[in-house]
């Protein structure tokens, strides 16, 4: 599937077999929003998806199925257990609160990845 241009809002794709956006087998839309370093590497900012019916879908598992996921790492003895294809600090947002990357997301909701951020 063609990647949507920088900043394009309207980039439907249909998640897990969800049959489109409205499509059969369609229960409502997700938003998802890619920030900063994120929104870079992936090529879009912002898509609507169609959730499944049949199951609840979590973050974690929107990334796996976005592709954003990062090839695996080979862990050390120093860093802390990072999911696998889950970048180290990346943090998500549902609903425009932090959250769990693997709380249950519902139609209607938006989810917002955000890369590490660094200031002080």
């Amino acid at each position: 599937m063609p990647k949507p241009a920088l900043g394009q809002s309207n980039a439907e794709q249909p998640l897990r077999g969800g049959g489109g956006v409205t499509g059969a087998g369609s229960s409502g839309e997700l938003r998802v929003l890619l920030f900063a370093s994120l929104r870079e590497r992936a090529g879009w900012s912002e898509r609507q998806l169609a959730l499944p019916a049949r199951e609840p879908v979590t973050a974690l598992e929107i990334w796996e199925q976005l592709g954003l996921a990062e090839p695996e790492q080979p862990a050390s003895s120093t860093s802390t257990p990072v999911r696998r294809g889950w970048p180290a600090g990346l943090r998500v947002a549902i609903n425009q609160r932090f959250a769990a990357a693997e709380q249950p997301l519902q139609a209607g909701d938006e989810l917002a990845f955000l890369p590490p951020i660094s200031g002080g």
